[in-house]
């Protein structure tokens, strides 16, 4: 029997259809959207309330004389602006995010309900404590699980994002040093390094001093044992690398960096590469950060609401900051002052003024109380077995410069040895995987290889999907290096071009911002 297609075509119709320019500016359903300013017109609006009667003005002489320089819209205009915005967003529920290092894993709708329950999702900072025990119970079982998974005696729950979990393993190392009653001045960093890592050494006085990476990508051991001496304060290492490999001599780091009195920093960006199979805390580590939004899947958020709670050792769990939870004989009680810590305790002070992000705090825990040890663990192997499959069916036609020193941990790197003589770059390349429907993987980090590509697929990411991602990255390598043919369009110097806007002159851009509107220049009159 034959499919009736009497009415409307039932078979792809081309139409050269990449020609047609309409008189809208829109693409079909690809809504063309300019400026909000450029939207609005005098006299429109979303709300008409009326002047206020009978208050006392409290400006205090600092009123507004002039318009308050805002577009004029109505309430249709507004969301449709907006919504048309957000349509040309790509997000991990778009499809493969494969930014390397940056975990961009499945968010499961179930920790977004659980995050909205009553007494997690609205509760207040100031509220009672003894309203909101349960919330405090939660934020103990987190605790409990995250100090568990890493083998470390203490947490503080307190830190916002993972940058700000560096600041406050730093903090609370400078602690315990001034406590010995030392001064130290260095901070010893490898070049593969997150750029946050010595940024946040350098925010709180140290100078950081770099370690080269060894032929197979991993630290130079030998190279790190040089610059040790009795003023280096720390080690900052992130374990699995930033090239997507184990640092196989970590146990050799952590007793190095012991031995002249300094403590190991772990940065835990990519722990998910190792949740539930390996703990930081039997490795030597004495401080590490643990990004909720990657290995516990919590939202990216945009820079919005994050956590990085910081994990500890137990010679640094006395420095950990306040405010910290604590069960007593009453139920719990959130300290807040070191005079109501425990003795021997010595927090370094206050990181910030209330303890966390309990909504990122509730989605971590649905995340593991669904997945359990043996998930999480399960969540580690499939991370790893992702990236291995992008590795293996890629080296063959793109350049891995670790590929021959075993499989990788959660990412795989390539550099761009294989478009040497084709005329195109790292940066066409990525450019040109937007065309694909992709968001690019993370480029030109690390710094320790050529026209880096780091793609991590994470292990939500099913077969089907990272073999759709291997099939178009191999037909634009393939096209790379076959060159333009005469007449065919350039796949890569001016790449995307199927994208709301085309590439933009990215130098001029760094170099001359344009960070505000201004009106257009009214049409002069005609003579």
């Amino acid at each position: 029997m034959s499919m009736n297609n009497q009415g409307r075509p039932t078979t792809t119709v081309t139409s050269g259809s990449e020609a047609i320019v309409t008189y809208t500016g829109h693409r079909a359903l690809v809504q063309e959207e300019g400026l909000i300013f450029d939207r609005g017109r005098s006299g429109k609006w979303g709300v008409d309330l009326p002047v206020p009667k009978g208050g006392k003005d409290r400006l205090g002489g600092v009123n507004r004389k002039g318009e308050i320089g805002l577009p004029d819209l109505s309430e249709p205009e507004a969301v449709r602006h907006y919504v048309r915005l957000s349509q040309k967003n790509y997000s991990i529920d778009t499809g493969l995010f494969p930014l390397g290092s940056c975990t961009m894993k499945h968010n499961p709708r179930l920790n977004e309900k659980v995050a909205r329950f009553p007494g997690f999702g609205d509760i207040h900072p100031l509220q009672p404590q003894e309203t909101v025990q349960g919330a405090w119970a939660l934020i103990d079982r987190l605790m409990h699980w995250l100090k568990t998974l890493t083998g470390m005696p203490a947490v503080a729950m307190s830190p916002k994002a993972g940058a700000h979990g560096e600041l406050c393993g730093l903090m609370a190392i400078k602690a315990a040093i001034e406590a010995r009653g030392e001064t130290r001045r260095r901070i010893v960093v490898p070049e593969s390094a997150h750029g946050t890592n010595p940024a946040t050494a350098a925010l709180i006085g140290y100078t950081v001093d770099t370690v080269p990476a060894n032929a197979r990508g991993r630290v130079d051991l030998a190279a790190l044992k040089a610059k040790l001496g009795p003023d280096v304060a720390a080690i900052m290492v992130t374990n699995p690398n930033t090239c997507g490999l184990f640092e196989d001599e970590v146990r050799e780091i952590a007793d190095a960096i012991h031995a002249v009195g300094g403590y190991f920093y772990c940065d835990g960006a990519n722990y998910n590469a190792i949740v539930g199979r390996v703990r930081p805390g039997d490795l030597g580590v004495d401080a590490m950060h643990i990004n909720l939004h990657k290995t516990f899947s919590t939202p990216h958020g945009g820079g919005g609401p994050g956590a990085g709670p910081v994990v500890f050792s137990e010679a640094l769990a006395p420095f950990v900051p306040l405010p910290f939870v604590v069960a007593d004989g009453e139920g719990f009680r959130n300290v807040e002052h070191a005079d109501e810590a425990a003795e021997g305790d010595k927090p370094f002070g206050r990181l910030v003024a209330f303890h966390g992000q309990m909504g990122m705090f509730t989605r971590a825990m649905s995340y593991m109380m669904s997945h359990g040890s043996d998930g999480l663990r399960q969540v580690a192997e499939d991370a790893v077995l992702n990236a291995n499959y992008i590795l293996a069916s890629l080296k063959d036609v793109m350049s891995a410069p670790f590929g021959d020193t075993g499989p990788c941990m959660h990412e795989a790197l390539f550099d761009d040895t294989f478009l040497k003589g084709t005329g195109v770059t790292t940066l066409d390349f990525a450019k040109a995987l937007i065309d694909e429907g992709y968001h690019p993987m993370t480029v030109y980090f690390p710094l320790v290889v050529h026209g880096a590509m780091l793609i991590e697929p994470t292990e939500t990411e099913s077969k089907e999907t990272l073999d759709r991602f291997i099939y178009a990255m191999r037909s634009l390598v393939l096209e790379a290096k076959a060159g333009n043919k005469e007449g065919a369009p350039d796949r890569f110097s001016g790449a995307p071009y199927l994208s709301p806007r085309s590439r933009l002159d990215e130098t001029a851009a760094a170099r001359k911002p344009v960070l505000k509107w201004t009106p257009p220049a009214p049409a002069q009159a005609a003579e």
